[in-house]
């Protein structure tokens, strides 16, 4: 079946078909058509996370270097913000402690390719877009909530990605093409389907359906049970007409994508936390800035609501600002009084390690700051970091799934909305704080209030036992072929 004239055996229709053909040419005009052309692909140990869990990364060669054996298993993503990143590690994470071989496989990474050059114009457009919803109140209404909750929702919007995926292949001629392959990005999925390949899962990001996310001929994947009904539903994607359902076959609620050293480890995070509560020490809060660099105001406002506790040893404060030191520089010059407090933790993974490991059993204080200009590191660290801390301040993107008390602030983009939803109906974080005193008064409350992240954390222990954070195992497990789960 065409996937760019039907959906699931859904019709779409002459006009929007033909937009997406002139969508693909206009790409093709700009970057270049090279699906004929032979990528031959080698393989390499991946940064950090090749360390931490035997990744090794996909690389352009000049002839095929790849060992695949049956344990191999692929990792298809892209670098759009740090969240598909993100889940493509906790899906490594995952298939590593199931005995697989993950290889990395960034689409975004190829850049002299014609599908590398798409990814990079797309994802600039993207972080500006965030950035701009941020500072620009009216954008943000009327172009970027929209756009981020109904616009990429249609049907029809998945078209023009099918069309556009089409220019992906080329780099995907030198892999098996029965290898497990799991895709933390719709385009990848895409991809990997118009290559040929036959074992595909499409890891769906979110939880809020949308046509965006579609990709027919792979095993689609979601971490919430609203989320399965209304992909199966194909809810509200056209608000013309009734959809024929997704089949049954083709969607699979796994549960949240989580790295397999934060699922193992809950019970003693949990436990540490508790007792850090209970013994008076101080609350560490943890700051996540996410790969478009917005929201730099409300982190702002968050320092300085948290500095006085911080002055008196009742709080400390850890911020990972990932890759982009100049939005460090800008929140220093915004809120210098925190300079005498500060400790700052650069471009020294190994340190930063160290430093995550040490806290689990000593005592904290001050302001940390974490960047690294590797992009594993300034993602990964993230992770090890919210081990240690009692409290995540994060808007509701895929951190909003992780197992750790979390307190959300406002979102960037429509499509948030129900990842602050879904963690405060399971009780492991807060509903979405849409305000700077909204924000404010619950920063006091949990800082004032122990028993708040005492409730999350027995909230997280009892979503374990239940399997919510399962989903990277089970993603692995429907790639490598296994149906009964």
């Amino acid at each position: 079946m065409n996937c760019s004239k039907f959906v699931f055996e859904n019709a779409i229709s002459r006009k929007a078909y033909r937009k997406a053909v002139k969508t693909k040419a206009k790409f093709i005009k700009k970057f270049g058509d090279d699906t004929n052309k032979v990528y031959h692909l080698a393989a390499e140990e991946a940064p950090v996370v090749g360390k931490a869990f035997g990744v090794k990364n996909i690389v352009i060669s000049g002839r095929s270097g790849c060992d695949f054996n049956d344990k191999s298993l692929i990792i298809g993503n892209i670098r759009m913000g740090f969240g598909h990143y993100r889940i493509s590690m906790a899906i490594a994470s995952a298939a590593h402690s199931m005995g697989y071989e993950p290889y990395w496989f960034d689409l975004h990474s190829f850049k002299d390719t014609t599908c590398g050059k798409i990814i990079e114009q797309q994802n600039e457009l993207y972080s500006m877009g965030s950035r701009l919803s941020q500072k620009f109140f009216l954008f943000n209404k009327l172009v970027w909530e929209p756009l981020n909750s109904e616009g990429f929702r249609k049907l029809s919007y998945n078209v023009g990605d099918q069309k556009t995926s089409e220019l992906m292949t080329a780099v995907f001629r030198d892999l098996p093409k029965d290898i497990p392959f799991v895709a933390t990005h719709v385009w990848p999925s895409q991809a990997a389907v118009h290559a040929g390949l036959k074992n595909v899962v499409n890891a769906i990001p979110d939880n809020w359906p949308m046509g965006l996310h579609l990709s027919e001929g792979a095993i689609h994947t979601v971490q919430t049970p609203s989320s399965y009904l209304g992909y199966r539903a194909l809810r509200g994607m056209d608000k013309k007409r009734p959809l024929k359902p997704m089949p049954k076959e083709a969607i699979v609620c796994t549960g949240h994508y989580i790295d397999h050293e934060i699922v193992s480890n809950i019970e003693t995070d949990c436990a540490e936390r508790v007792n850090r509560i209970r013994n008076g020490q101080p609350i560490r809060w943890l700051m996540s800035v996410g790969g478009a660099g917005a929201q730099k105001e409300i982190f702002a406002a968050v320092i300085r609501k948290l500095l006085p506790s911080i002055k008196k040893g009742k709080a400390s404060l850890f911020i990972n600002v990932g890759d982009h030191e100049k939005v460090w520089e800008q929140l220093v010059r915004a809120v210098p009084q925190m300079k005498p407090f500060l400790h700052e933790h650069f471009n020294n993974y190994k340190e930063t390690a160290g430093f995550c490991e040490k806290a689990h059993s000593c005592g904290v204080r001050g302001i940390h700051a974490f960047c690294h200009s590797d992009i594993f590191a300034a993602v990964y660290s993230t992770n090890l970091l919210m081990r240690c801390s009692d409290v995540l301040i994060t808007k509701p993107s895929e951190l909003a799934f992780y197992p750790v008390p979390k307190l959300m602030i406002k979102r960037v983009g429509g499509h948030e909305a129900w990842g602050a939803i879904r963690s405060a109906e399971i009780g492991d974080g807060t509903y979405e704080c849409t305000t700077s005193t909204e924000t404010a008064a619950m920063i006091d409350m949990i800082q004032n209030g122990g028993d708040i992240i005492e409730k999350m954390c027995a909230n997280i222990l009892t979503a374990k036992k239940a399997g919510i954070y399962d989903g990277a195992y089970k993603a692995v497990e429907l790639a490598a072929g296994k149906r009964n789960i």
